[in-house]
C-alpha cells in the first residue's frame, strides 16, 4: 500500500470505533431483533455468531441504514449515525461486505474496484492510513489479478466473494461488517479470508464478523457475540467460547471444536 497523507477524523483511538446501543428491528409488523448492545474497538476483530435466522445479517442491515424500521442508537466515530443514509455512513469509512455479494456483473473486475474507490483517510493522532489500490488487493486475491479483464458475472462464486472484499477495501475503511464469509466458499478461498482478516487487523482496521462457522472465526476473532432468535445471549473473548463447548453447542450446533 503507497503511504499518503489523510484527514483527520473525530474518533479517539484505543477506544470503540462503533458502539451500538438497545438496537430492535421489524419487517412489517415481526419483531426481529431486540435490544442488542455490543461495540467494536480499533484493531479488533469481534465475531457475531449464530445459526442462520438468528438476526446476524439484520443487524449489519441495520447499522448499516439500509433497513429502515429499526430503533436504538448507532454510534460511528464518536458520530450518532443512527439516522444517516446508507451512503453517507459509507462515505465516513464503515465498509459492508454483504452475504449476497452484489457486484456489477456486466462490469469488470478492475471497474468493480473503481467504483468502490474513496479518498484515503487518517487516525486523529496524525497516523495516515495507506490506501489500498487495485494491486494491493491483487496480492492479497491472485485470483482477482490473472481476472482483472474479466466481467465479474462470469467468475465463480468465491471469486465474487473475494471482489466483494476488495471493493469494499477501495474505500479504505477503518471498520468493515463482514456477512458470513465462509459461506458457500470453497476452503481455498476461506484460507484466503483468514489470512485477509489477520493482514487488515495487522493494518488497525476492525472488523465485525458475522458468522456460524466456528472454525473460522476461532482463528480471526479476538471477541464474540453470541446472538439467537434476535438477542444476544452470550458474550466473551473467543477462549472464553472456546472452553465452553455447552455455549458453543447450544447456539451453534457444533460439537467438536
Amino acid at each position: 500500500m503507497t503511504n499518503e497523507s489523510a484527514p483527520n477524523i473525530p474518533a479517539t483511538p484505543g477506544e470503540y470505533l462503533l458502539k451500538v446501543t438497545n438496537l430492535s428491528a421489524w419487517y412489517g409488523a415481526a419483531r426481529i431483533l431486540f435490544d442488542l448492545n455490543f461495540e467494536v474497538r480499533r484493531g479488533e476483530v469481534v465475531a457475531m455468531m449464530g445459526r442462520n435466522g438468528a438476526g446476524k445479517s439484520t443487524t449489519f442491515l441495520s447499522v448499516m441504514g439500509i433497513l429502515e424500521r429499526y430503533r436504538g442508537s448507532v454510534n460511528f466515530l464518536g458520530q450518532d449515525i443512527t439516522r444517516e443514509p446508507s451512503y453517507r455512513i459509507a462515505q465516513m469509512g464503515l465498509g459492508f461486505v454483504p452475504e449476497d455479494r452484489r457486484i456489477f456483473t456486466e462490469l469488470t473486475v478492475l471497474e468493480n474496484l473503481d467504483i468502490g474507490r474513496q479518498p484515503p483517510r487518517g487516525w486523529p493522532d496524525g497516523t495516515a492510513i495507506s490506501p489500498w489500490t487495485p494491486e494491493d488487493l491483487f496480492d492479497l486475491f491472485p485470483n482477482l489479478a490473472e481476472r482483472r479483464h474479466m466481467p465479474a458475472g462470469r467468475m465463480s462464486g468465491g471469486e465474487q466473494q473475494m471482489l466483494t472484499v476488495a471493493r469494499t477495501l477501495m474505500g479504505n475503511p477503518y471498520l468493515v461488517l463482514l456477512d458470513e464469509p465462509s459461506e458457500g466458499v470453497a476452503p481455498v478461498i476461506i484460507e484466503q479470508m483468514v489470512s485477509l482478516i489477520h493482514t487488515l487487523k495487522a493494518a488497525g482496521v476492525s472488523i465485525l464478523l458475522s458468522e456460524q462457522n466456528l472454525h473460522f472465526a476461532r482463528q480471526v476473532s479476538d471477541r464474540i457475540y453470541m446472538i439467537e432468535k434476535g438477542a444476544i445471549v452470550y458474550s466473551g473473548t473467543m477462549e472464553e467460547l472456546l472452553a465452553d463447548s455447552e455455549t458453543s453447542n447450544k447456539y451453534l450446533s457444533l460439537g467438536a471444536l
